[in-house]
């Protein structure tokens, strides 16, 4: 009996230092890791707008706004859809990193926007630049991870994939069609959402719900049926695209960021 009971109470030291040690590399990786905020609850610095129609710069109907530490996509302004799709972009390009993102729908949407636009914003990833984009060009050639909401009754998933001027490949084939569904559950009403995406250059992309992994796929790259495609093609036509540019988007509908954090990763 003395012997069962020396040997529990050294299994249960060994669980606790287990455990202490865990923590601690937890603790470890968490400092380690540095989130750099894109977004600093302030004002836009750091962040340049393009809507469609627009020369580079103009915050139509001042629809990007910083209130109550959130940055706001508002049409509060707007006397009703016109088809200026808006987009803000962060500064620079980037090829190996991780995005945290919370956001959540409010409100209605615009009188006149597009039916597949309620709810709807998405996260432009490997982006060409906002300089580069046509002064009636809709979207910015880049892979995007689509933000959508529930309309309370029916099922809507949210961090899709849809690619404006791109392709992907998934298991080996390639993926033509624009928009593909992740597996992610509906999110109706108001609520706020936290998303992560990881992208490792040209090779793989990957989109997270509340750490749980949902959709991912490899080799995003260029469409040559597309109109910009000769412009954006590199010198060395090689198609596939290894870095970019991140922006946010104005689809119609009013939505929340109250947080966007980049973890650059090595390559």
């Amino acid at each position: 009996m003395l012997i069962i009971v020396v040997i529990m109470m050294v299994t249960a030291c060994n669980s606790g230092k287990k455990s202490q040690q865990e923590q601690t590399k937890s603790a470890q990786a968490s400092v380690e890791e540095n989130w750099i905020p894109l977004f600093n609850g302030k004002n836009l610095e750091g962040w340049q707008i393009k809507f469609t129609g627009y020369e580079l710069g103009y915050n139509l109907n001042n629809t990007f706004r910083v209130e109550d530490g959130l940055l706001r996509v508002r049409y509060d302004d707007w006397d009703d859809w016109g088809g200026q799709f808006g987009h803000i972009f962060y500064d620079g390009e980037f090829s190996h990193y991780r995005l945290r993102v919370e956001y959540r729908f409010v409100g209605k949407q615009i009188e006149g926007g597009p039916g597949w636009a309620y709810r709807n914003n998405g996260l432009m990833l490997h982006g060409q630049s906002a300089e580069s984009m046509e002064i009636d060009q809709d979207f910015p050639v880049s892979i995007e991870v689509q933000l959508l909401g529930g309309n309370g009754k029916n099922e809507r998933s949210t961090m899709n994939l849809c690619t404006p001027g791109t392709n992907v490949e998934m298991d080996g084939i390639l993926i033509e069609q624009h928009c593909t569904n992740s597996g992610s559950e509906t999110f109706h009403g108001d609520q706020w959402v936290s998303v992560e995406v990881e992208v490792k250059g040209g090779e793989v992309i990957r989109h997270f719900i509340e750490g749980k992994e949902v959709m991912s796929y490899e080799k995003p790259q260029l469409d040559p049926r597309e109109q910009y495609y000769e412009k954006l093609l590199p010198a060395d036509g090689n198609k596939i695209i290894s870095q970019g540019t991140i922006s946010l988007q104005a689809e119609s509908h009013p939505t929340d960021f109250r947080k966007i954090e980049l973890l650059i990763l090595e390559e």
